[in-house]
């Protein structure tokens, strides 16, 4: 990662929820997240803003803004994780102060509805921010991912060893469906989300862009349609290259998901845009991490077999 970005051990690590609130059951494992990003050697603070109340959200937009905002202003804070996904991540655009978030180096983290945020921050201040969702160190692929959190923070695991390049948090393999190499800065993640910003001003230029798409629920039909609309937009026009994540619903039940969706990207982008393919970009336990807001340099059949490169 790059080197403004890291850390040292003790550092404060702001914990958020911009979108729907976390369920009171869920305190558990919100109890193991903090032990465990405190075995790393971070000092996780949380924000007021955790629980959901009486709605889905703990907070409404301003004071969910408010408490994030809090935490860029706060000096000590050098990093922040959101661990919430669901649909209310955008009613906090409007109330956060993009000037202070452009002065800052301390990244914000999160996925899935947080595509809203990531964008934002990217359309208005011009700085980067991470698609991955911390609580995967919580799960199947936990050891691997938090060795991986660990170097890309500190340099080094928490055993104090180095990850292999391939192990990397920001790395991760791919196949080409269409050309063989791409490059530009990243836009996009959660394809439902994403265009929930279509028509605001927090929509980011697109222009030269390589644009990342993933989804969890939708089968065919909604990535179709996400994928037309896109092309009225004349978004395809626009990019340099397109990376496809995970579809969890349309992987889980279709057997031919990769050519399906391999003929769905032809039909609305055409057959002259690059594109690629990865099984670690999205909503599973093992997915790797992107800089929304870096840039990236994609091809086919790198001798080490790692073909995300993240150069900042």
């Amino acid at each position: 990662m790059k080197p403004e970005y890291r850390m040292e051990k003790g550092s404060r690590a702001g914990i958020v929820c911009c979108s729907d609130g976390r369920k009171a059951k869920t305190k558990e494992e919100l109890d193991l997240l903090i032990r465990k990003l405190e075995s790393l050697g971070l000092c996780p603070q949380l924000s007021p803003c955790i629980y959901a109340g009486n709605s889905a959200s703990a907070g409404s937009g301003r004071e969910r803004a408010q408490a994030l905002m809090d935490f860029y202003r706060d000096d000590s804070i050098r990093v922040i994780f959101d661990i919430s996904g669901g649909n209310a991540a955008n009613e906090v655009l409007p109330f956060l102060d993009y000037p202070v978030i452009a002065r800052t180096d301390k990244l914000f983290w999160g996925y899935s509805d947080l595509t809203v945020i990531l964008n934002a921050i990217y359309a208005k201040t011009g700085r980067a921010s991470v698609l991955w969702q911390v609580r995967n160190l919580l799960y199947e692929q936990g050891e691997e991912q938090t060795a991986a959190l660990s170097e890309a923070l500190f340099g080094k695991t928490e055993k104090g060893e180095s990850v292999k390049e391939s192990e990397s948090l920001f790395s991760f393999p791919i196949h080409f469906m269409q050309k063989s190499r791409m490059e530009g800065i990243v836009a996009g993640g959660n394809l439902r989300c994403l265009l929930k910003l279509a028509g605001t001003g927090f929509w980011p230029d697109m222009q030269r862009k390589l644009l990342l798409l993933e989804g969890f629920g939708g089968g065919e039909t909604m990535i179709a349609s996400g994928l037309a609309q896109l092309e009225q937009m004349g978004v395809f026009r626009q990019i340099s290259g397109l990376l496809l994540g995970t579809f969890t619903e349309l992987e889980g039940s279709v057997p031919d998901a990769d050519r399906r969706l391999s003929a769905l990207v032809r039909q609305h982008a055409g057959p002259e845009l690059p594109v690629a393919k990865t099984q670690r970009i999205g909503h599973g336990t093992d997915s790797a991490a992107v800089l929304i807001g870096g840039w990236m340099r994609l091809e086919e059949g790198r001798p080490d077999g790692q073909s995300g490169e993240e150069i900042f």
